[in-house]
């Protein structure tokens, strides 16, 4: 029997859905009556028991070990030289030296260091080499080089560093905690020992690698950031509050009133393409996406497909990256503090493959605010924006690893994912009042009743003889024969929102909307990038808030559950059809 689809990196191809249900047929005659087996996919490796059909949903998920070609650990008899082969390799660890690891990095990063690679492009123009990035990895190579103490042969300052660090994340170890240990550990070393003594130290260390962040100053207010034109200032210019605290006049050190942090997106992106297996798939939603009219992936949809139309010229290089772009408060303090709300910007790949596009491993957070910004989450996507529409118009020059060629590397943010409130923040249109619905605007039908907005008139969204249409008592008294409203198209927005004067942004601002603003509380920032006018879907809810808690809300009130029913005091409130949809406006 072939066994080549476990090697298959398309896991919705039938080859590979084919092999998995042999692999569970093997699985169900070799143990009869058992209900429990190993599962033998990555994440599992064979060493957790799982029910059968469990198993097959994680080699759907999460794929096979690509090794396991012989299926011993579940009934398959092995001839004794294999047998003793295979146990013979299973008993040797592999050696593995991790200061070539850490040299392979360094090589990955700085892909003009390494004597055996194509140093051009791909149109034959010499790569260029920037004195500040040479510099950077000439401190890396010394550090990867400089033994960790005198005599030391496994550890180079580098890899001690690389090490700790990665130990750090894996079990969530607190910079306070980080730097108890790093200091014992320097302590039990010899005296002449290079180890840095604090996360600081360590950080500044791997700051050559792509791994830092910026920390912008902003106001207290959210008026602006102190960035670029503004970076010198003092006083903010619309609220004049100090950029500053008032601290004693012997503190050498001024301590900002509030700051924003902000995590560059080019060098990330130009990391997914460091790995000869994740540029490969960086590549699978042109190559091996499969046109079946099957919703498995984003590539899969209209707005998808649309894009590649209105930009074929971006859409022509498979390498060049489309993003997603979502973000939310929490509170990380938990019950301690019921005020405080931390708000994280992320953006996630596209390009990769729809069992990975969306792992956390993807997930690259760009921004992270320390207070809720309300509308003014312009003034903190001001660095993320300027970023993107570089990437767009100019790209940034990236190594790819899969090919040994250097090439340009385009972005672009296809659309937003969030829930209603922050679909307010992002779209610059309120999701509060009489005209909250985005997608309705000004058309909307919509009116007071016990305490509460209730929006009503859905049935215009059905087929024009949908026989609810003709009822009257069942709904308000009326028949239905008006016509959906109709979508606005980008270039209608833009040219409405040109016309009007909205208020500066921060909290000491009047924030009264005049009549003629209808809903719209900003121009978004997001319509600075030359393609967002033009994307047939920019905002998209998010599935957990639209499938879980509204449907929470409709069944404790149908059952009358206690505790999660809205029916006491104040009416259902009816959701439309477009909380479903997203934005088509």
């Amino acid at each position: 029997m072939s066994r080549r689809w476990i090697q298959n990196p398309n896991r919705c191809s039938d080859e590979y859905l084919d092999g998995i249900e042999d692999f569970i047929e093997f699985a169900r005659r070799q143990n009869p009556g058992a209900t429990r087996i190993r599962c033998p996919c990555r994440k599992c490796n064979n060493t957790l028991w799982e029910t059968i059909e469990n198993v097959g949903f994680h080699l759907v998920r999460n794929g096979m070990i690509e090794t396991y070609s012989i299926w011993n650990l579940h009934g398959e008899q092995l001839d004794h030289a294999s047998s003793s082969n295979a146990t013979r390799m299973d008993s040797v660890e592999p050696i593995v030296d991790h200061n070539d690891q850490v040299m392979d990095i360094i090589e990955d990063v700085f892909p003009f260091a390494s004597t055996n690679i194509n140093n051009e492009r791909e149109d034959d123009v010499p790569t260029p080499i920037d004195s500040a990035e040479f510099e950077q990895y000439e401190k890396l190579l010394k550090n990867a080089n400089q033994e960790l103490y005198p005599g030391c042969e496994t550890f180079s300052v580098l890899t001690a560093i690389v090490e700790l660090m990665h130990e750090k994340i894996k079990y969530r170890m607190s910079n306070l905690c980080f730097d108890y240990f790093l200091g014992v550990f320097k302590r039990m070393l010899p005296m002449d020992n290079c180890l840095p003594k604090d996360h600081k130290q360590a950080q500044k260390v791997l700051n050559g690698l792509g791994l830092g962040y910026e920390k912008i100053h902003a106001c207290k207010n959210n008026c602006m950031l102190f960035y670029k034109e503004h970076e010198t200032l003092d006083t903010f210019l619309i609220c004049n509050e100090s950029r500053f605290k008032m601290t004693s006049q012997n503190r050498t050190t001024k301590i900002p009133q509030k700051v924003m942090s902000y995590l560059p997106l080019k060098p990330r992106l130009q990391r997914l393409y460091m790995s000869t297996h994740t540029a490969t798939d960086m590549r699978w939603h042109k190559e091996k996406w499969v046109d079946d009219d099957v919703m498995r992936h984003p590539a899969d949809g209209e707005a998808w497909k649309e894009f590649d139309r209105t930009f074929p010229e971006f859409a022509a290089d498979p390498r060049n990256v489309r993003l997603g772009l979502a973000t939310d408060g929490f509170n990380p303090y938990g019950f301690l503090n019921q005020h405080h709300s931390t708000w994280p910007i992320f953006v996630f790949p596209y390009n990769l493959p729809p069992w990975k596009c969306m792992k956390k491993e993807y997930m690259m957070m760009t921004v992270l605010i320390i207070e809720d910004p309300g509308r003014s989450i312009d003034v903190y996507l001001r660095p993320l924006v300027d970023e993107l529409k570089d990437l767009w118009t100019n790209g940034v020059c990236t190594y790819d690893k899969s090919t040994g060629k250097m090439f340009t590397l385009r972005a672009a943010v296809m659309w937003t994912v969030n829930d209603f409130p922050a679909y307010a923040m992002v779209s610059g249109w309120s999701t509060k009042g009489y005209m909250a619905c985005p997608v309705c605007k000004e058309d909307v039908t919509s009116g007071w009743h016990a305490g509460k907005v209730c929006y009503l008139g859905h049935r215009r969204w059905l087929p024009w003889d949908h026989e609810w249409r003709e009822k009257d008592k069942e709904f308000d008294g009326n028949t239905e024969r008006r016509l959906r409203p109709r979508e606005w198209s980008g270039d209608e927005i833009v040219e409405q929102l040109n016309r009007l004067d909205f208020a500066p942004f921060g909290k000491t601002v009047n924030r009264t909307r005049a009549s003629t603003h209808m809903n719209w509380t900003h121009k978004p920032m997001f319509f600075e990038l030359p393609y967002w006018s033009k994307l047939k879907l920019r905002h998209n809810l998010d599935v957990m808030h639209v499938e879980k808690n509204v449907f929470d809300t409709l069944v404790g009130t149908i059952l009358d559950i206690e505790g999660k029913t809205k029916a006491q005091s104040k009416p259902v409130l009816i959701w439309k059809e477009w909380a479903y949809e997203g934005d088509y406006g």
